[in-house]
C-alpha cells in the first residue's frame, strides 16, 4: 500500500476489497488513483464513520465514490443471525458482537466509548476533554428521543453552551447520534427549532440508563429508535424530521417525498395505544399525504378513521414496502 501505482498495477480488472481503510496514512490517495488511473478495478472500501467527517477525504473523492451507510442491524440481519427474540435485540443493541455474546457485554460497552474517543475523536477533531466529551454522550444516550437543550448539559459536563454544541455535531458527523428537527412552515403555533436527538444503538440506550431487563413501559421508546434506524438504513437517509406544536401535539416522524405529500409516521409497540389527537393537528395544517401507525403487534394491516382523519395501521416490514 505505501505504492499505490505498482498494487493497482497487479490488480489489474480486479475487484478488491479493503477491509478499514481510515487505518492506512491517507486512504483517499489510493481511491483516488484506483478511480482516476485504474476505471476498470472495482474497489470496496469498508472503514469508520468518522472517516466521512474528514473534509479531506469528502473533498478528493467528489463524484468518484458511491457510500453506503451500515447502522445497526437491521430486521433482515436478524434473519441472516437466526435472531428470533426482537426484545433481545432491543436490549443488546444491534452490533454484532454484542448482541452474539454469550454473557452481558457491560465492559464492551464502555470499552466501545473509549475507542470511539481515541480512534476518532482525538484524530480528527480537536477536543482535548474527554471526561467532558463521554460524560455529554452518556446523558445524551440517557435522554435519547427527547427535545435537545444544550443549556441543561453544560453544567453536569463542567463545559459553556458553545462547547456542547460543537460536542453535539461532533456526535452527529461521526453518526453516534442522529439529530431530527423540526418540521415547520414557521407558523407561530409550531416547534420551529429545537431537534430532537437518538442515540445510534438501543442497546447503548439500554446500558447508560442502566436498565437489567425490559419492562413494558420501555419498549414504546426502542421501538421508535429501531423505526428510525430501519428507515434510514433501508433508504440510506437522514433528512427524516418529527413535528410538534406549542400545545404538545407531536408526530413521531415526517417524512417529505417529492410527489408523495407529506408522510406521517406514529410509532407504539401496541396499536392500542395510538391517541390521533397529535396526527389530526398536524393534518389540519397539512392535509396532504399519507398517514402510518407503524406498530410491533400488527401482524396484518387495517384502516381506521377518525372523524376525517384515516390512519393505516401496518407492521414495519409493510411500512417500508409502502415507503418504497
Amino acid at each position: 500500500m505505501e505504492n499505490p501505482e505498482a498494487f493497482l498495477e497487479s490488480c489489474q480488472s480486479k475487484r478488491i476489497v479493503l477491509d478499514e481503510i481510515h487505518r492506512l496514512g491517507n486512504p483517499s490517495e489510493l481511491l483516488k488513483i484506483a478511480a482516476d488511473h485504474y476505471p476498470e478495478i472495482k474497489v470496496i472500501a469498508t472503514g469508520s464513520s468518522s472517516l466521512g467527517a474528514s473534509t479531506k477525504f469528502r473533498d478528493t473523492l467528489t463524484g468518484r465514490k458511491f457510500e453506503i451507510w451500515l447502522p445497526p442491524m437491521l430486521s433482515v440481519d436478524l434473519q441472516d443471525f437466526r435472531i428470533s427474540d426482537f426484545k433481545h435485540r432491543l436490549f443488546r443493541g444491534g452490533l454484532p458482537p454484542f448482541i452474539l455474546s454469550k454473557d452481558y457485554p457491560d465492559r464492551e460497552f464502555q470499552e466501545w466509548m473509549d475507542e470511539h474517543w481515541a480512534k476518532d475523536i482525538q484524530e480528527l477533531f480537536r477536543l482535548d476533554r474527554r471526561y467532558s466529551y463521554q460524560k455529554f454522550a452518556e446523558l445524551l444516550f440517557a435522554q435519547s428521543g427527547g427535545i435537545f437543550e444544550a443549556t441543561k448539559f453544560a453544567r453536569p459536563c463542567e463545559v459553556s453552551r458553545t462547547t456542547i454544541t460543537n460536542y453535539l455535531s461532533v456526535l452527529e458527523l461521526t453518526y453516534v447520534i442522529h439529530i431530527v428537527r423540526p418540521f415547520s412552515s414557521r407558523r407561530a403555533t409550531e416547534i420551529v427549532s429545537a431537534p430532537k436527538v437518538y442515540a445510534f444503538d438501543t442497546g447503548f440506550i439500554c446500558y447508560f440508563k442502566g436498565w437489567e431487563t425490559l419492562r413494558r413501559e420501555d419498549l414504546g421508546i426502542l421501538w421508535e429508535h429501531y423505526v428510525l434506524n430501519e428507515i434510514q438504513g433501508k433508504f440510506q437517509d437522514r433528512r427524516i424530521l418529527y413535528w410538534r406544536d406549542k400545545r404538545h401535539h407531536e408526530v413521531d416522524f415526517v417524512w417529505k417525498r417529492k410527489g408523495k405529500g407529506t408522510i406521517a409516521i406514529e410509532c407504539k409497540w401496541s396499536a392500542d395505544q395510538f391517541e390521533p389527537s397529535g396526527m389530526k393537528a398536524f393534518r389540519h395544517l397539512y392535509p396532504e399525504g399519507k398517514n402510518y401507525v407503524v406498530a410491533y403487534d400488527v401482524r396484518r394491516s387495517f384502516q381506521r378513521t377518525y372523524k376525517n382523519l384515516s390512519v393505516e395501521f401496518l407492521n414495519l416490514a409493510q411500512l417500508i414496502e409502502n415507503l418504497e
